[in-house]
């Protein structure tokens, strides 16, 4: 006997509903997105033992041609949100930088300016620790940028904002709002290259645009940003600058 028509109009419904959420999760990450929604869970190890055929290779090379052994000292990531740009850059523990890789920041929200509360859509700017890596994030995998910081939140509460945001990551796929996205491959090889190092050893520097070759700070912004940048601009400058126009 065939379903009455309300039954099958409900079905209709309910169906294309279904196909257009399977769209939006494969926008998203894919199976890795089912894997987080549905429970299963991998460890940092686990992870590393998926990636490490491809990407310890890569990173070998890439330190020995930087007269780095492999896993370097410490790893400084330099985020261009006008450039749309991922910098990596690694040191042994008393020496200079050099760089290690770049990549194409795939999505990211807002402009220039920081991050001053919570649903605004700006990646912040400043020089942050991270602070924990995921294996099971909704983005593949990802790294915890530990926005707010303690100034951050010093100079909030002297503006009188309360909720300033947080979950800031730099994540694969690529779709992103506060946060950078690389793609998946990209995502494999800064978390491999964090993990190796250690954490503790890895810091973000994230820019409005490249200061070393364009000194000139955003102007709409709070009053202390001002200083803010000038010691972004003081650390940024300890990195070799990419050509322009690279």
């Amino acid at each position: 006997m065939p379903a009455p028509p309300r039954v099958r109009r409900w079905l209709s419904v309910t169906l294309v509903g279904v196909v257009l959420a399977m769209i939006t999760v494969l926008a998203l990450g894919g199976g890795d997105y089912l894997a987080w929604r549905f429970g299963e869970r991998v460890s940092v190890a686990d992870r590393l033992q998926q990636f490490a055929p491809r990407v310890d290779p890569l990173w070998e090379a890439r330190c020995r041609a930087a007269g780095l052994t492999y896993p370097p000292a410490r790893v400084r990531l330099l985020g261009l949100k006008a450039e749309k740009r991922l910098e990596v850059y690694a040191a042994d523990a008393i020496g200079a930088w050099k760089l290690l890789a770049s990549y194409p920041v795939l999505a990211a929200s807002g402009g220039p300016g920081p991050k001053l509360r919570e649903g605004d859509g700006q990646v912040p700017e400043g020089l942050y620790r991270i602070v924990l890596l995921n294996p099971n994030s909704r983005f593949h995998v990802s790294l915890r940028v530990d926005y707010p910081s303690d100034d951050d939140r010093i100079h909030g509460r002297a503006d009188g904002r309360e909720l300033l945001g947080s979950d800031i990551m730099i994540h694969g796929g690529q779709a992103s709002i506060g946060c950078l996205a690389l793609g998946d491959p990209a995502i494999e090889e800064v978390f491999t290259l964090s993990a190796r190092v250690g954490i503790v050893q890895v810091d973000t520097l994230i820019l409005p645009h490249d200061l070393r070759l364009n000194p000139q700070f955003p102007t709409a912004v709070p009053p202390w940003m001002t200083v803010r940048y000038q010691t972004l601009l003081n650390q940024a400058r300890a990195l070799p600058a990419l050509p322009l126009g690279y």
